[in-house]
């Protein structure tokens, strides 16, 4: 029973976060062995652990599995940016390009990460739209395999051994730790305090989706914003969206309404307009092997190079119009007292 364990027996492994924590946001930021190390005992094969009730904290996402869609969200304040993206939702929804990639909880400055959600209210709200503002949302599909580390998870669970394994005082004080993790990494974080405070959550994310045993795809995490559903980011190396594929020379016109006789009708539409194509051209027989399977020209060093994971649903792209934002808080009354000072006899 874990309970016979005092909780003085995880002290160490919190001191060792602390310290952990505190070595990347005044020294070595991600290039530190001293923080690979513990990270390396903290998640290293935590594909095998299990909960209470026996689920994993490793999940499974893409076809044929619970999570096979995301929903990401982005706020717009212009017509002609909105209409920019609605026309290509590939390139503007899914995830920027670095170069345009801001830090978030689980990515640093200029690393292209995929945030999203498991339904479409949380990936509003944790965009935080002002009134008056637009939000774009679209369904994205994953397409292959990927692993997921389930925060949620985590706080349930489980570790059984016989007390006498030499090993079970470490694997009770892991598990003890990885209990108050979720916490750790999900906490809301005051935007003031984002730039130092993201720099833990960062690390761990860059570990386990580069040096971790087993690697990791992802992670699932709880929404700050809101308590229904949970937050998904999907690292790097899986965050390709899959281009769409237009005929040489279509033309695409967005349209965010109409004039009828009743005035303005808001009504969102996208128009491709591709030309006529000309009949399948017959292979050449002498082109040999080699003649359509060499690129015209050699790749470059910016070519991207990844599995694409995600695929835009097009016909499930949708637009909020935000008409009022409603803020949950806890009211405490402040207590004012008034006293007549005295002296003291001493």
């Amino acid at each position: 029973m874990l309970s016979c364990f005092p909780s003085r027996r995880v002290r160490r492994v919190l001191t060792e976060w602390r310290d952990f924590e505190h070595l990347l946001k005044t020294q070595a930021r991600f290039f530190s062995h001293t923080a690979a190390d513990h990270l390396a005992q903290v998640f290293g094969g935590i594909d095998e652990l299990k909960t209470r009730d026996a689920r994993p904290l490793v999940v499974d996402a893409g076809p044929v599995t619970a999570l096979d869609h995301l929903y990401r969200a982005r706020v717009f304040q212009t017509e002609d940016r909105l209409e920019e993206a609605l026309s290509r939702p590939d390139l503007h929804l899914g995830s920027p390009p670095p170069n345009m990639a801001r830090a978030g909880r689980m990515n640093a400055q200029g690393i292209s990460v995929f945030y999203g959600a498991t339904d479409a209210s949380v990936a509003i709200a944790e965009v935080r739209p002002p009134v008056g503002s637009k939000i774009a949302v679209a369904k994205f599909g994953i397409f292959r395999p990927l692993r997921l580390l389930d925060l949620t998870a985590l706080k349930d669970v489980h570790v059984t051994g016989s007390i006498f394994d030499p090993s079970l005082k470490r694997r009770l004080e892991r598990a003890s730790f990885l209990r108050t993790l979720e916490f750790r990494m999900a906490r809301p974080v005051m935007p003031d305090d984002e730039a130092l405070d993201y720099l833990p959550t960062q690390a761990v994310a860059d570990f386990l989706a580069t040096m971790n045993q087993p690697r990791l795809d992802g992670i699932v995490f709880p929404s700050a914003q809101t308590r229904a559903g949970c937050n998904v980011v999907l690292f790097h190396h899986a965050a390709k969206v899959v281009e769409l594929q237009f005929p040489k020379g279509t033309e695409i016109e967005t349209h965010t309404g109409l004039w009828n006789e009743d005035g303005w009708e808001i009504e969102y539409s996208v128009q491709e307009s591709v030309p006529l194509q000309p009949a399948p051209k017959q292979p050449d027989p002498d082109e040999g092997l080699w003649g359509s399977s060499h690129p015209t020209e050699p790749p470059r060093w910016d070519d991207d190079f990844r599995d694409a994971a995600l695929k835009v649903e097009t016909d499930a792209v949708e637009v909020h119009h935000v008409t009022s934002v409603a803020v949950n808080a806890t009211p405490y009354t402040v207590h004012r007292y008034r006293y007549e000072k005295r002296e003291s006899k001493f």
